[in-house]
């Protein structure tokens, strides 16, 4: 059923549940289906699900209450101030985008330019900072992050010239509930039967350093490289990246902890099975249920939130009370601060 124009305006924001767009990768799997609220089709490998996004090819729509069907670009355009508070007009589309991945292969070394290294960047697109919370992780699973101590431009490409790229890479062995950040120009990889969440600025412009001479089964060849543009953008002063320490801010009524606060984003977990508080009065906030299931109420009704499920808690709605049926872990996440 299509919502017109003049049905929506009389409508009131409520929490906003998001439908996920599978991905095909070629160095994915077929785990991401025990995380999601929706079944994988087929037998292709799935890298990843982009469960809130705003690019013009790919948007997430709406799946619950009278909004039912609206992608989050219309939602923008229509309820500006509703969705968004003070952060209306800031961004010409919803400035984060979330991701679940699983990564049985290792995905491409890559780096993402930053907002300053405009001469890489298309037109109207961002720098990407993301950051990665581990959901799960096998004996073999690595996350490869920043550079060892010595990598210069020119040994790292006369590495990637004799595939010894991972020489020069720091890396460690994850274990679930591990937080990495991630900057902009930092070099980056991860796989080995991984599965992890991601945020990330809205931007989708990524330069593979190497690709671990994967081919790709639908085509039959190797995926290209962007060697030159990738070193043009990494920061060679960053060095080797292991997860952050959290910060517990609470310990009841559920433990609190903070994993991740910059200028793109904050993230927060919540683990426990007492009720609690989420979101912020007058500020947008999106909530990522990844282990258990509960309910969020606001003004009365009760809407569901199970694991793998993403939720948008508009600025107009602030904050919302978490009735958790059992354990329950939640990420709680925070668009950029303007003054």
């Amino acid at each position: 059923m299509t919502t017109n124009k003049n049905t929506i305006s009389q409508i009131h924001l409520y929490p906003l549940r998001f439908e996920p767009i599978l991905q095909y990768r070629p160095w994915g799997g077929r785990r991401l289906g025990n995380l999601l609220s929706v079944p994988i089709p087929g037998d292709d490998p799935i890298g990843e699900a982009w469960v809130l996004s705003d690019r013009d090819d790919y948007q997430s729509q709406i799946a619950n209450g009278p909004l039912k069907g609206q992608t989050i670009s219309q939602l923008s355009k229509q309820y500006p101030v509703e969705l968004l508070g003070k952060l209306a007009g800031h961004f010409n589309r919803f400035p984060l985008l979330l991701k679940f991945l699983d990564a049985q292969k290792s995905l491409s070394v890559q780096v993402h330019p930053s907002d300053l290294n405009t001469n890489y960047l298309p037109a109207d697109e961002h720098g990407k900072t993301e950051a990665w919370v581990v959901l799960e992780a096998g004996h073999e699973s690595r996350i490869y992050a920043g550079l060892k101590s010595g990598t210069t431009a020119v040994n790292l490409r006369q590495a990637i010239t004799n595939s010894a790229v991972a020489d020069h890479l720091a890396y460690f062995a994850p274990k679930p509930g591990d937080a990495v950040f991630l900057p902009a120009g930092t070099v980056h990889s991860l796989g080995g039967d991984i599965v992890v969440f991601e945020v990330q600025q809205n931007s989708d412009v990524t330069f593979r350093l190497f690709d671990w001479n994967h081919i790709d089964a639908k085509t039959g060849r190797t995926r290209p490289l962007q060697i030159d543009q990738a070193l043009a953008c990494i920061d060679f002063t960053l060095g080797e990246v292991m997860p952050v320490v959290p910060v517990v801010e609470e310990m009841k009524p559920v433990l609190m902890e903070r994993l991740f606060q910059c200028e793109h984003f904050g993230l927060w977990r919540f683990s426990g099975e007492s009720q609690f508080t989420v979101g912020a009065a007058g500020k947008p906030r999106v909530l990522v249920c990844i282990t258990g299931n509960g309910q969020l109420e606001h003004k009365g009704i009760n809407y569901d939130i199970c694991k793998g499920e993403v939720i948008v808690i508009p600025a107009v709605v602030g904050t919302c009370l978490c009735r958790p049926h059992g354990d329950i872990i939640i990420l709680e996440i925070s668009l950029p601060e303007v003054t």
